[in-house]
Parts: C-alpha cells; structure tokens; sequence
C-alpha cells in the first residue's frame, strides 16, 4: 500500500520535529550551518507563530503516515526590481531520510506550485545549496534550471573585506552610506517641522561620492 502523504501549513506543536528537520539540513548540506546557529523549539514555535500571520510567506511541512518528514519555507517575492511579476521562492526544502522516495519532495514542490497558480505567480524558484547534488538533480528533473548562485556573509565580513581591497574612497563610501542611512532613519521617525532651521539641518545630505554604485 502506498504511504499517506499530506502537506500542510506547520503549526506551533511541529517545532521539535522541525529543529530535528533543520539539524539533519545543516549537517548533510552545511546550509548556512557557518552563519545560522540551531534553532531552539521555542524561537521555532514563535516563529511559526508570527509566519501564521504572514500573508506572503509560509512554512510548509510534509508528514508520510502521519509522521512529519520534510519541511519548506515559501515566500512571494518581486522576480527583479524591474518587473511586475511576483515568483514564489522556495527555500530550506529538505526531507528526512526516512521519508525520501515516497514522493514527499515532490508533494512540497507541488505545494509551492499550486499556491503559486492561486497567487497568480508566473514563476517559481527553488534555493538548494550546490553541493545537494541529488536535491540538484531532483528540481532539474523537475524543469528547474540553474539561475545564478546565492551567497551568504555576515554583514561584518564583507565590510571588513572591502575595507581590506583598500579601494580609492571605499572607506568613505562606506561612512557616507552609513550617514544616508541614519539620516534616513531619523527622518522616518521624526517629520520635518515648518522650523526652517530645522528643516535646513535635516535636509544637509552629504552627495554621495563619484564611485557610487559601483
């Protein structure tokens, strides 16, 4: 007799599963095991808790014979800065060994699809790290081609490895990005007044060096 599959929406109780789902993820593949430490059951179940509330994002789980075997998180994101369309991306897909080839993979992948039909969204996209090769495998059998790679650092790192290119100006631009932003911050909490003086020190933005956007 074939198992019984059946994908739905986690709910808080499934957070000791998916802490077990993520610990088997960041051993196999060391997905993001160098930047993301193990989620605890009580930052999983809060978690879950305010995704319940988020209208472009779930996380989705896949349980074979009423036990909880593979985990997805969807999000509907912008396909580029440019275009109208809207993807939904699939991300921390991963199946349990004792689940995988029962269809359960394909159960996710088909979760994520029909919700991007409902949404209207033209596209779909899956993160796998590149050295899943049978994960890689799974999705090009599935039509799904390789776009491009992601990579991931702590926000520290990359600062401190420009820092080290020794770039002319890198530092400044870095110091002028940092004001911009402040600046920004302090003007979405605080509305400019009619105090011309005020107005006059708030608007004083430093330009921002010629080597902007490259």
């Amino acid at each position: 007799m074939a198992p019984l599959i059946e994908v739905r929406d986690a709910r808080p109780d499934d957070a000791d599963a998916l802490v077990t789902l993520w610990r088997e993820m960041a051993a196999g593949t060391g997905h993001q095991s160098r930047l993301l430490a193990a989620p605890t059951a009580e930052s999983a179940r809060a978690s879950i808790a305010r995704q319940s509330n988020d209208a472009f994002g779930r996380l989705v789980v896949g349980e074979i014979d009423g036990r909880l075997g593979g985990m997805a998180y969807l999000r509907q994101t912008p396909i580029s800065p440019l275009h109208e369309e809207v993807t939904v991306t699939v991300e921390y897909l991963h199946v349990s060994d004792h689940a995988r080839r029962h269809g359960l993979g394909k159960a996710l992948i088909a979760e994520a699809a029909g919700w991007a039909e409902h949404e209207n969204c033209p596209h779909l996209a899956v993160v796998a790290p590149a050295v899943a090769r049978e994960a890689n495998r799974f999705l090009a059998r599935l039509g799904l081609g390789q776009a491009g790679v992601l990579r991931f650092a702590s926000t520290h790192t990359v600062r401190r490895r420009l820092a080290a290119e020794h770039a002319p100006n890198l530092l400044a631009l870095l110091s002028s990005r940092r004001s911009v932003i402040a600046r920004r911050a302090q003007a979405t909490r605080s509305p400019l007044t009619d105090d011309p003086a005020y107005a006059a020190s708030e608007l004083r933005i430093p330009a921002e060096p010629e080597s902007a956007g490259t």
